[in-house]
C-alpha cells in the first residue's frame, strides 16, 4: 500500500540583535504577528542590559538572551559568547535592528552571506552616527534607509535595498528621524521577505 508524505517546508528562522528601545524589533514582531512576515523569531540578543527590547520579546514569549559588553573584558570573549547564544538557536538570518557594535572579521565570516544591518541613511552616505543631521547640514533633498549585507567595515556591507525621504524646509534631525523610521522599517521587512523567498 502506497502512502503519501506530506512535505512541510519550515519558517526561516531569525536571530534580531538589538542594543536599544526594541522599535524596529518590535515592527518585525508586529509583520511576523499579521502574517506579512513567515518567518519565526528564534532570539533576541543584546550586548545592553536594560534594552528595551528585550523586554518586549520576553512579553512576546520569544527567547531573548543579554550578552553585556561591559561584563567582557576582552573584545573576543564577547564575541564568542554572541556566536554561541547565536548558533545555539540555528538561525537562517541574523538582522541586527539598532545593534550598535561593529562586528570584527571573525564574526562577520562566520555570518557571511546571512546577517543583514538596517542603517539610516542612503548608504554609502554618511555611515556610523547622527545620518540625520549629517544630511541635513549637507543640504541633500532627500534622506532615507538602507539594508545591507554586515562587514567589518562599518556600513560597508552591499547594499540590499533602500527607501528614500524627501528632506522638508524646516526639518531637523528629530522630524527627519520620526519620517523615516516607518520608511525603514517597512524596508526591513520587505526585505527579508525578499531575501527568504
Amino acid at each position: 500500500m502506497l502512502t503519501k508524505t506530506v512535505l512541510t517546508k519550515r519558517m526561516p528562522r531569525v536571530a534580531v540583535l538589538l542594543s536599544g528601545a526594541g522599535l524596529t524589533f518590535a515592527a518585525l514582531q508586529q509583520a511576523v504577528e499579521c502574517r506579512q512576515l513567515p518567518v519565526t523569531i528564534v532570539l533576541v540578543a543584546s550586548d545592553k542590559r536594560g534594552a528595551g527590547g528585550l523586554s518586549i520579546a520576553q512579553q512576546a514569549g520569544i527567547p531573548t538572551a543579554l550578552i553585556a559588553r561591559a561584563e567582557f573584558a576582552r573584545r573576543k570573549d564577547f564575541e564568542n559568547a554572541l556566536l554561541a547564544a547565536v548558533a545555539n538557536v540555528e538561525p537562517d538570518w541574523i538582522v541586527l535592528a539598532g545593534f550598535m557594535r561593529v562586528l570584527s572579521p571573525r564574526v562577520c565570516d562566520a555570518w557571511a552571506g546571512r546577517a543583514i544591518n538596517l542603517h539610516p541613511s542612503l548608504l554609502p552616505k554618511y555611515p556610523g552616527l547622527d545620518t540625520h543631521q549629517r544630511a541635513i547640514d549637507a543640504g541633500d533633498l532627500e534622506a532615507g534607509a538602507s539594508v545591507h549585507y554586515v562587514s567589518a567595515v562599518l556600513d560597508a556591507g552591499a547594499v540590499i535595498a533602500q527607501a528614500r525621504v524627501p528632506i522638508l524646509p524646516g526639518d531637523t534631525a528629530a522630524s527627519l528621524a520620526q519620517r523615516v523610521k516607518p520608511a525603514e522599517q517597512a524596508l526591513l521587512v520587505d526585505c527579508l521577505n525578499k531575501l527568504i523567498a
